[in-house]
């Protein structure tokens, strides 16, 4: 299983669904279960979970039988071998849950439409009635029965009598030489008929010391008076066994004649093993099936995560349309932004898979091609890199396989590195992914990336809904809205004392970062102020750059972002970790140009203005403010 299911805990979901399997054979089946790509199959694979449902509802349960041991049974036959009477029963047990299996699903055709896709199948069973009763009549789990044939019960019928004959001579000895015996009762030791005799008596006795007890003071000796006896018994004995291995063959032989009919059994009743294994999965998770198609919108109505208990989860309301690409979700720790992409990452899953999923009905699940994400820091402590690293590592091997078809969920974008780096890091993989059109789910807490979804064309905000009184995440995300860590307003609550809240506040204004939840109530964006971009005018002899160009600076191959074009001077302005330089033409290389970074009319003071400049700027464009103050920073140039 790849890495990205299992990060979705995909396999735990398919341990889970292999409990509700009768045979190893079909538990081994699920465990190879994966999404599939092909939408006919899947939808077929959907409808077999959906009819099946629909058969354990209105029939209740099939009875399925176990078909490991069968198969092993049905080829030892084949090869010539003879196989026990235990195994004989078996394989005639399992002829039996045949027909009740059939009889089961052929009452299920009149069960209702639903039902019938899986009911039908029940016309594809071989009848193996014939190879049950001749199993049954002659064989019981530990024996083959007297009647099995005329020479068996003949030969077991003398056998009775010499039996009865040698009893009745041992029982005139126990009495007629009671005085040589330790004790007065008779025993068969190695198929011989023996009696206890005190070992100073041996040789009075008159017999064949045939075992001695542990201490040796007991001897078990079969008389001399029955030995005539008993060597007619052993010859029988031969006799019995001869014809009894006879009648196994026999048996053995009736079981590989019918291999075809028991074989297409076997994969008959795993494969409907294997069906109701998830049927009854889904009844277990109250789950519905989700209407599987090929367009790009996802509804999700009550989403469930299954590996939670009712009781503690919050239904998932969702809906993304056809025209909807990217959904970046914000708001607290712990609030339930994982637990978002997570859900929506393995129902996509699930349903490709033929399962049910845990929600209510309406549910509609777009086909994927491939189910990428990044969540948590498994894989880089695997790796043994930092978090950083290993998250990045995971990123640009997402965007190495991603496609239009493909979901990319990547969970808190840009974390843990320098903010201003790993904003920038963020906004480039999510204009990335924009540009290739893929369907993507983001969780953030960086402000100039909520903001990128506020002025990126197909793209969702939304938020984890958080209580202000009770200072506890609510678990339900509200599409539309941008949350905050509100962490000032969280420390206020708690009685973190002012002086250090004031403190705090003034540090994050000097970095050029603004809190809106010390407002107590949500900030609403505002319309996007486009800067479009702008070529340089200049002479051919100037390297011609544009707004946005990823630029390298020479002799470092420091990585730079071009503000404005070059001047006469061939000087130009580029930003290099949120400071702008003014840098000659000449020691610039383009890296990567502005249009493969942004889409087209892209606000580029998301990344060139800080949000004081940018809120006061939004302040003037809607009335007249004394107090509100932009201040413009000049480039530093080169020396």
């Amino acid at each position: 299983m790849d890495r990205h299911l299992k990060t979705l805990h995909f396999d735990t979901i398919l341990e889970q669904l292999m409990q509700h399997a009768i045979s190893k054979q079909a538990q081994e089946e699920l465990a190879l279960l994966r999404p599939i790509t092909n939408e006919a199959l899947c939808k077929l694979k959907m409808a077999e979970t959906t009819s099946a449902r629909a058969l354990l509802e209105s029939c209740g349960t099939p009875p399925l039988s176990p078909v490991d041991n069968v198969s092993g049974y049905l080829q030892s036959a084949l090869s010539g071998g003879m196989l026990l009477p235990g195994q004989l029963c078996e394989v005639a047990r399992f002829a039996s849950a045949c027909r009740r299996t059939a009889d089961y699903l052929k009452r299920g055709e009149g069960c209702g439409p639903l039902c019938v896709q899986v009911a039908v199948f029940g016309r594809a069973f071989a009848d193996l009635t014939p190879l049950r009763h001749s199993i049954e009549a002659a064989v019981s789990e530990e024996n083959v029965y007297d009647d099995a044939s005329p020479a068996l019960r003949n030969v077991r019928r003398q056998m009775n009598t010499l039996r009865e004959s040698i009893k009745e001579k041992l029982n005139h000895i126990l009495k007629t030489k009671k005085a040589y015996l330790a004790d007065s009762y008779i025993s068969v030791r190695g198929e011989h008929y023996v009696l206890p005799v005190l070992k100073r008596f041996k040789n009075d006795f008159g017999g064949t010391v045939i075992e001695a007890s542990a201490k040796g003071g007991t001897l078990f000796m079969e008389p001399t008076a029955i030995r005539s006896l008993q060597e007619q018994l052993s010859l029988l004995a031969i006799e019995e066994d001869a014809e009894v291995r006879r009648l196994l063959y026999v048996l053995s032989g009736e079981v590989a004649d019918a291999a075809r009919d028991v074989r297409s059994n076997i994969q008959l009743m795993q494969q409907l093993d294997t069906i109701f294994a998830k049927a009854k999965y889904s009844a277990a998770l109250r789950a519905v099936p989700a209407e599987l198609h090929p367009g790009r919108r996802l509804v999700i109505r009550g989403g469930r995560h299954p590996m939670l208990p009712d009781e503690s989860c919050v239904p998932l309301e969702l809906t993304m349309e056809e025209d909807s690409d990217g959904l970046l979700i914000t708001g607290p720790n712990t609030g339930g932004k994982t637990l978002v992409i997570k859900t929506v990452g393995l129902f996509c899953a699930m349903a490709q898979s033929g399962l049910h999923i845990p929600c209510n009905e309406g549910s509609l699940i777009p086909m994927h091609d491939r189910i990428l994400c990044d969540i948590g820091d498994s894989q880089s402590i695997f790796q043994n890199l930092s978090t950083f690293s290993g998250h990045i590592t995971n990123v640009i091997s997402i965007l190495n396989d991603a496609s239009r078809d493909s979901l990319v969920l990547l969970d808190e974008l840009g974390s843990g590195t320098d903010p201003a780096e790993g904003m920038g890091i963020a906004l480039s993989v999510l204009q990335e992914l924009w540009l290739r059109g893929c369907r993507y789910l983001v969780t953030t807490h960086d402000p100039q990336v909520k903001e990128y979804a506020a002025r990126t064309p197909r793209t969702i905000a939304a938020r984890m809904a958080f209580d202000r009184e009770t200072l506890k995440p609510l678990y339900r995300l509200e599409l539309g809205k941008t949350g905050e860590s509100c962490a000032l307003y969280i420390a206020r609550q708690l009685g973190m004392a002012e002086g250090l809240l004031e403190r705090a506040k003034q540090i994050v204004q000097q970095k050029g970062a603004t809190s809106p939840c010390d407002q107590l109530r949500p900030v609403l964006p505002r319309p996007a102020s486009t800067l479009h971009r702008q070529r340089p005018q200049g002479t051919d002899k100037v390297q011609r750059f544009t707004m946005g160009d990823s630029v390298l600076v020479q002799p470092d191959g420091e990585t730079a972002i071009v503000y404005r074009p070059a001047d006469e001077n061939g000087m130009v302005i580029v930003q290099v970790k949120g400071e702008k330089r003014a840098v000659n033409h000449k020691r610039l290389r383009l890296h990567i140009p502005a249009s493969q970074l942004y889409p087209e009319d892209y606000d580029f003071s998301i990344i060139f203005d800080t949000v004081n400049n940018r809120k006061a700027a939004h302040q003037l464009g809607r009335k007249h403010d004394e107090n509100a103050v932009i201040i413009h920073r000049e480039a530093k140039k080169e020396e």
